[in-house]
């Protein structure tokens, strides 16, 4: 069925009927991978959002039929198979807080319906105050790694859980917010971690030997930010890794676990940033390139086509099969098979298989989605010049049916900021475009994606540069067919921020502002943030002892009194990583001085809205907003 597409002074009918396209694609579902079990029986765990947060299936290929194995009353975050069982662990938090608890779900004792509570499942990790995420599970299944701040409340170091006794004990405690890599090697030798550097854009990666805890760092690069990714096993003591050492993209480069090795790079893009898993015996790779925001495959024989391009794995269309979202794709245990998460600006997200034999590739599950795929609306692709020359990569959906003259619009900012605007599933971004709006949006300097050089030019006292750039599309939006006094900014996170920036900087250019979970003050959100996060937050964005004043001055609270954009406030009461204050300060001042500003804070959220309900409660009312503010 072909909706109508709405424009602004549409009759209260046509309003209506554009509010509930909008509900539709939110009710739009995804199922994602999550893990493959290591065994003939070839099955996957994938997390999907049917019943309107992500809870844990079991897919068998062949059939495809989805055996539920939770109901929680929390969306899951992780999970993993346990070799040689049929474990499950399960990694939840709580409303949104992100202290995460690890659990194992027992698969041969689950009931029909799934695991509703957590009192269902058997706890690994106990103490609330803290976080705990999964870090791999041994070859063997005898072990699990996790990372935890329980030492300090600060610093996440990397823990063993042994399954036979249920003794833990940490392996490395060296400081810094270590973060899951790609696990245990496949002897179950080493676990693998990534630790921030001590500049923005830094990344070490760590091999910690399970028996010694000793360590092996991996590409160390002393004198230079880095980025050094998660290592695919490709032989006894060999690997391969994304690398941006010496050089501005991620190349693949090859490395070992003796420091007699040499690095030698395998594959490398001058204009894509390259990433890497492999196959539990390191029989295969796959290499995957990041390019303009959408995916690109290869699969490679590590000791037959080494530099080669590999074989290509056809996409039905362009989008993003590795983000911050999804698990990594999975080989099977043979690796002949490439299982993945695809999700496009026009499908919320699928699994799917790729065959090496055959060279076919299959979809193994179908979401439900209300509204078909090509009723939506693929990108544009446009560069824009900023104020320095820098130029601005922008993705452009516009609505279906021409308005008479120049269109309202909105400018749709990333959150981050090391992060980046892909060509994957937005229903918000598509609801904005059934609705008559064009949909600007931008990788503003500081995104990712587009080598390490760009993304570090928005880095602490050059943040507002990044704002600049906002003002650079909107001296373009009117020669490309958008009315620039109609024009809008939509963020979350730091791309609230961006929103808020935006409102109170250049005030005369944008007539409103949608803020998710955005940072007001840059001093206070420092300040008040979860203590973990400090002082890698402060990498970024500056340091509260050194830059406090610029930190004030770039701080959108503090020019409060330019604001006169109406604003629509989104906000979860459980956020540890913009505190609810950093909203509710700004909405006071704002309401003191009469400027329209409607604030809604979700108590079962935290930093976003994971909640179905809660999404179809604060998007469409997010849309009447700017709609009754544009129309004129």
């Amino acid at each position: 069925m072909t909706r109508r597409r709405g424009t602004p002074g549409d009759s209260p009918t046509t309003l209506a009927l554009v509010s509930d396209v909008l509900r539709s694609l939110l009710e739009t579902r995804s199922t994602l991978l999550a893990d493959v079990e290591r065994s003939s029986e070839e099955r996957l765990l994938v997390r999907s959002d049917r019943s309107g947060t992500m809870q844990l299936y079991e897919l068998q290929p062949g059939p495809g039929d989805l055996r539920r194995l939770t109901h929680l009353p929390d969306p899951v975050a992780r999970a993993a198979y346990v070799s040689g069982s049929r474990s499950v662990v399960v990694e939840v938090d709580r409303d949104g807080d992100e202290r995460h608890q690890l659990f194992i779900l027992d698969l041969d004792q689950l009931p029909s319906a799934g695991a509703r509570s957590r009192e269902e499942l058997t706890a690994i990790t106990r103490d609330p105050r803290f976080g705990h995420h999964l870090a791999g599970v041994a070859p063997d299944g005898s072990a699990l790694a996790f990372t935890s701040n329980r030492r300090n409340g600060v610093d996440f170091d990397l823990w063993i859980h042994e399954f036979a006794s249920g003794s833990q004990r940490c392996l490395y405690d060296a400081g810094g917010w270590c973060q899951p890599a790609s696990g245990f090697s496949p002897d179950g030798r080493w676990v693998s971690v990534l630790r921030p550097g001590p500049r923005p854009l830094d990344t070490d990666l760590l091999l910690v030997e399970v028996a010694t805890g000793t360590v092996c760092p991996v590409l160390p690069h002393p004198e230079e930010a880095a980025l050094v990714g998660a290592p695919a096993w490709v032989g006894p003591g060999r690997f391969w890794v994304a690398s941006t050492v010496g050089r501005d993209f991620a190349a693949i480069v090859s490395a070992g676990t003796s420091a007699a090795t040499p690095a030698e790079v395998v594959s490398e893009d001058s204009c894509a940033d390259l990433d890497v898993l492999s196959s539990p015996a390191g029989h295969a790779a796959a290499v995957i390139a990041n390019r303009d925001g959408a995916s690109e495959v290869s699969v490679v024989v590590p000791g037959a086509t080494e530099g080669g391009e590999g074989t290509l794995v056809q996409l039905p269309e362009p989008g993003v099969v590795l983000d911050y979202k999804m698990t990594p794709p999975r080989f099977s245990v043979d690796g002949q098979r490439l299982y993945f998460s695809l999700s496009t600006t026009r499908v919320a997200g699928d699994v799917w298989v790729f065959d090496r034999a055959t060279s076919v590739t299959r979809r193994l599950t179908n979401s439900p989605a209300p509204v078909a795929p090509e009723e939506l609306v693929a990108p544009e692709l446009y560069r824009v010049a900023s104020f320095d020359g820098e130029e601005i990569p922008l993705a452009v959906y516009r609505p279906e049916r021409a308005a008479t003259g120049l269109q309202p619009v909105v400018v749709f900012v990333h959150g981050g900021p090391e992060s980046e605007a892909t060509r994957s599933w937005n229903p918000v971004v598509q609801g904005l475009v059934a609705a008559g709006f064009g949909v600007v949006v931008p990788n503003v300097r500081g995104s990712t994606g587009y080598g390490k050089r760009y993304a570090s030019l928005d880095d602490t006292t050059r943040r507002l540069d990044s704002v600049r750039d906002l003002a650079a599309v909107h001296a373009w939006l009117a020669g490309a067919g958008f009315d620039p006094r109609r024009a809008a900014l939509w963020g979350g996170s730091y791309g609230g921020y961006m929103v808020l920036a935006g409102v109170a900087f250049q005030p005369e250019l944008w007539a409103a502002g949608v803020d998710i979970v955005g940072i007001s003050d840059l001093v206070t959100f420092l300040e008040n943030t979860s203590d973990y996060r400090r002082s890698h937050r402060e990498l970024e964005y500056g340091s509260l002892r050194r830059d406090r004043d610029f930190l004030a001055m770039a701080s959108p609270l503090r020019s409060a009194e330019a604001i006169r954009a109406p604003l629509f406030v989104i906000h979860g009461r459980n956020d540890p990583r913009v505190p609810v204050s950093e909203a509710e300060q700004l909405v006071a001042i704002l309401r003191s001085r009469g400027v329209r500003c409607e604030l809604t804070v979700y108590e079962d959220e935290g930093h976003g809205l994971a909640r179905l309900t809660n999404r179809l409660d604060a998007y469409p009312r997010a849309l009447a907003f700017l709609r009754s503010v544009l129309r004129a």
